[in-house]
């Protein structure tokens, strides 16, 4: 290959998140010809110098490619990151978050544009709010070629969301993994996990508890009263408690018999929510996994319009 045949860097694209930093150098149609990660979530930046944090992170992708939109998303653009981008209203299409990128001016004098999130009220009125999730989740509909689609994307705060029309047209957290870490690590059950051991079957008997009556606190506390009794040891505990958080979420959130609930996210977690769907009765399939780089490719195009203007 040539120097000639090398593809041009035609955009960057950053997901800036709580406790993680990712970047992507793509080209004109959205591959990734490169990325870095790095654990540099807006928390680990010091006296919110995000500048200076990110000079250090990409400043040398900036100087090789100085003409190229950059565009980020994710809680660098929250209230607590560098500079605060308005959520957008559900429904919401690419289109939408594209037109209402806010620009960001660097120390060096360069202008970037952050992304907004995304906001949404349930049935009762109760307002729900994402940030960097949408991203991903338009980019993943837009790669799949679909413009309907049912998502889930596991993690500390899981978000399911639904897409019609190309657009997000509400969706719903759930404290899942949060929850799970916080009972493990600062409750009493924690004395009666092994947080070593991982057992599939004592996984799938947590999805099934899930299931049961009594309601989650009631079944929070029979992982205690069960260790006691020895019919949960330690090595069993900490897979079961997974799968009963994991089954009261899906259970809430799933629909059985809908459309194949596409999962976005990191390997196992992704491979553990398929199972228990799976358990349920629901489908699901595993999502692209340049998601966030597919959809910042496409805000890339909204940018450069803008520094255009």
């Amino acid at each position: 290959m040539t120097v000639a045949d090398v593809p041009e860097v035609a955009s960057l694209g950053i997901d800036w998140g709580t406790t993680s930093f990712r970047a992507y150098r793509l080209d004109a149609v959205g591959a990734v010809l490169e990325a870095r990660r790095a654990d540099a979530g807006i928390r680990a930046v010091d006296d919110g110098d995000f500048d200076g944090a990110f000079e250090q992170l990409v400043g040398d992708w900036l100087d090789a490619s100085p003409d190229v939109p950059v565009v980020m998303s994710g809680m660098i653009g929250s209230r607590q990151g560098w500079l605060e981008a308005p959520y957008l209203g559900c429904p919401a299409a690419l289109a939408d978050l594209g037109g209402a990128l806010v620009p960001l001016v660097l120390a060096r004098g360069r202008r970037v544009f952050v992304a907004p999130g995304l906001s949404t009220r349930s049935a009762a009125g109760v307002p729900d709010v994402m940030r960097g999730e949408e991203v991903q989740i338009l980019g993943a509909v837009d790669r799949i070629g679909v413009d309907r689609a049912t998502l889930c994307l596991p993690g500390s705060h899981s978000k399911w969301a639904r897409v019609e029309g190309g657009r997000v047209t509400g969706f719903a957290t759930y404290m899942t993994g949060e929850a799970f870490e916080a009972l493990r690590r600062h409750t009493i059950l924690g004395s009666t996990i092994d947080h070593a051991a991982w057992d599939a079957s004592a996984f799938g008997a947590g999805v099934d508890r899930s299931g049961e009556a009594g309601g989650l606190l009631h079944h929070l506390f029979g992982v205690r009263a069960a260790g006691l009794f020895g019919e949960l040891d330690p090595a069993r505990s900490g897979a079961f408690l997974s799968g009963l958080v994991i089954g009261h979420e899906l259970r809430t959130a799933a629909v059985p018999g809908g459309d194949p609930v596409v999962l976005i996210g990191e390997a196992g977690l992704v491979r553990l929510y398929a199972e228990a769907l799976e358990r349920l009765g629901v489908a699901s399939r595993e999502g692209p996994p340049d998601a966030a780089a597919r959809g910042l490719h496409r805000l890339s195009v909204h940018a450069k319009e803008a520094r255009g203007s």
